[in-house]
């Protein structure tokens, strides 16, 4: 899920050429576009895996994780420095509220002798939940592209010679010194 999300955003910040690749989900009837990058699928692999150790070690944590754009703009030199800046022009914020998925019960209860049949609850249980995640992942992708395809006086004009503004994606507790960013597709 997270990787549609995740790759839905940066293919739709994209400003220069992409090649586009469908991805189908495994766990549900959905499709989403990547970039065709290979670094770039490999280093947002890397940060869903950040993730998902973290969620490991905080289960049933709510969580945030930030995709930010950016450009890199010179500062003022100084006499022992030459900084630059990230001026971020778009910031997207993904609440995240990840929970564990209950323990099957033996179907006995402590407070009745009745003994209900485990697997069937349990299926009916797996199938809503699954239905309920497909159409919360689908809403979640419609409003991205609708923001983007609304959304487009903030981006700003590409410079001569860059085809891509730079990004990083920011996951819970890694400080931001430890944050992955770089410019896709340079």
């Amino acid at each position: 899920m997270m990787a549609g999300i995740l790759h839905t955003i940066v293919f739709h910040r994209a400003l220069g050429l992409v090649r586009p690749k469908d991805v189908d989900l495994e766990l549900f009837e959905i499709t989403y576009v990547q970039c065709g990058d290979v670094e770039l699928e490999k280093k947002i692999d890397e940060k869903i895996e950040q993730f998902v150790s973290w969620v490991e070690k905080h289960p049933n944590k709510k969580s945030q994780i930030c995709v930010s754009f950016y450009e890199v703009k010179s500062k003022q030199p100084s006499w022992f420095t030459n900084k630059t800046e990230r001026l971020y022009w778009e910031q997207w914020y993904l609440n995240l509220n990840v929970t564990q998925q209950p323990k099957p019960h033996s179907g006995k209860s402590h407070h009745s002798k009745v003994v209900l049949d485990p697997g069937e609850s349990a299926s009916e249980y797996r199938s809503s939940r699954r239905a309920a995640l497909e159409a919360s992942l689908r809403e979640v992708l419609f409003q991205i592209i609708k923001f983007v395809n609304e959304k487009k006086d903030h981006v700003p004009p590409i410079s001569e010679g860059v085809l891509y503004f730079p990004y990083e994606i920011t996951i819970p507790s890694f400080p931001r010194t430890l944050c992955f960013s770089s410019s896709f597709g340079a």
